[in-house]
């Protein structure tokens, strides 16, 4: 069944057409108040295309369509996934044609979350000493703002990664509201060890959690309030708890591969034939492939430290398709009056006009026009990470794995298959951008066969 967009709207097909959309809508359970808008979206799309029906539309036509609908910075990410759903149903299960069960809907509708400010790509950009101070739940912000600078200072001249400055500010709101909003007077030792204590005890953390508290306070008595704590004497630990990274069989990643498909597939391919970990992969910019000497550029990895992994051979067509097709839309957001990039601020200010450059834009980029929750500025950021671990969880789920898969799984499955190959340990500590070759060696657990390469006395009763 097809429907002409220059038929009229009294036309008996037209009719049977909405009729058998609304009824896909009923069996998918979209609420009711929903469907006027999915009905509205789908002939959005019918009137965007004079004269093309339906059965004759291409996933590149679907593509570009999205893309328009992203460059409006007034359309919000709900109602650009709102939009995505109706094509996919109509798609999918009323037209059907060969190319709708492999086109990355998921991608369309899931990459348009914007990066809050919190995220570790923006977070530090355009903040001053006092940024967030007043933000809700911070309670170092709120009731000691000096502190709080001082903290925010210390921490960044030290160098620690945005992800340890917030959960290092979490710890200490903890603190504080344990011990009643209020900082320590004088002898902070018995506080801090109660605090831990409390934790281990009641709480029921872990032995790395509780760790990673006393971290948090340890700088925050000695760096933000110069007040290094001394003995804090003996308090409840948690046992230690040693875990064994999980490892798919590359039986079980070929499984997941087969099943991903698009850029979502592109990017979690990439991961796996890498070892990059996603954050890294979702902030890959174009001028970080390099495709003469098959090599890509992870910068500012974690730990702030640059290094080259290799691209992978399988994946050069495909990494080249990507670069023409955000070529095509960054072409597009410049003539829409977008185009701009998120620098890191001091790049920004050397290079003004980098942020508009094709070389600098995100390899995988999010699916619509976003507002920098920082500066302001109406841009397209990258790919949100979340899209890309909800994308493996599942798909892993759909495939029948019983493992707990997630996208750092595919980190952990690179590394021992190097090892498996025969790779040297300080060639794959340097491609997992590793300090130390002791964080490379936990995967050679699995180097042998299971439990220590040992034959169950089970398998020599024959």
């Amino acid at each position: 069944m097809s429907i002409d967009s220059g038929t009229q709207p009294t036309d008996p097909k037209i009719e049977q057409f909405w009729k058998r959309y609304i009824d896909v809508l009923k069996l998918f359970h979209i609420p009711e108040r929903s469907r006027p808008w999915y009905r509205k979206h789908v002939q959005g799309f019918i009137d965007a295309h004079p004269g093309v029906r339906l059965h004759a539309q291409t996933p590149e036509a679907i593509e570009r369509w999205f893309t328009r609908q992203g460059q409006n910075p007034q359309l919000s990410a709900w109602q650009l996934r709102q939009k995505v759903d109706a094509l996919r149903l109509l798609f999918r299960h009323i037209l059907k044609p060969d190319w709708a069960s492999e086109f990355d809907w998921d991608h369309w509708s899931e990459g348009g979350q914007p990066l809050g400010d919190s995220h570790p790509t923006v977070a530090r950009s355009y903040e001053t000493a006092n940024a967030g101070a007043d933000k809700p739940g911070n309670l170092l912000g709120n009731a000691f703002p000096e502190v709080y600078a001082r903290f925010i200072a210390a921490i960044r001249v030290a160098g620690l990664a945005i992800n340890t400055e917030q959960s290092y500010l979490g710890w200490i709101n903890r603190f504080l509201r344990f011990h009643g909003s209020s900082l320590p007077k004088d002898c902070a030792e018995p506080e801090v060890s109660s605090f831990l204590e409390h934790l281990a005890v009641q709480r029921k953390v872990s032995g790395a959690t509780q760790a990673q508290a006393l971290n948090a306070l340890v700088f925050f008595f000695a760096r933000t309030l110069e007040k290094p704590l001394g003995d804090i004497g003996a308090f409840k630990r948690p046992k230690p708890y040693k875990r064994i990274p999980t490892v798919l069989s590359r039986r079980e990643v070929a499984r997941i591969l087969g099943q991903m498909q698009g850029m979502t597939g592109l990017m979690v391919r990439l991961m796996y034939g890498t070892g990059m970990r996603v954050m890294e992969c979702a902030r890959l910019r174009i001028l970080d492939l390099d495709f003469d000497y098959r090599q890509i550029t992870v910068r500012a990895g974690k730990g702030k430290k640059d290094r080259v992994v290799p691209m992978p051979d399988a994946l050069s067509d495909k990494l080249q398709r990507q670069i023409a097709w955000v070529t095509d839309q960054h072409a597009g957001d410049l003539k829409a009056g977008f185009g701009s990039v998120y620098l890191p601020e001091a790049l920004e200010r050397k290079y003004p006009n980098a942020a508009k450059e094709l070389r600098w834009q995100y390899l995988f980029p999010a699916t619509r026009i976003g507002t920098d929750p920082r500066s302001g500025v109406l841009r397209r950021h990258h790919i949100h990470q979340s899209v890309i671990q909800r994308a493996v969880r599942k798909t892993a789920v759909d495939v029948g794995l019983t493992k707990r898969v997630t996208s750092h799984t595919l980190r952990h499955s690179f590394a021992t298959h190097l090892l498996e190959s025969g790779s040297d340990i300080r060639t794959v500590q340097e491609l997992l951008g590793h300090t130390d070759v002791t964080t490379t060696m936990i995967y050679t657990h699995v180097l042998a066969k299971g439990g220590g390469g040992v034959t169950s006395p089970l398998d020599r009763l024959e």
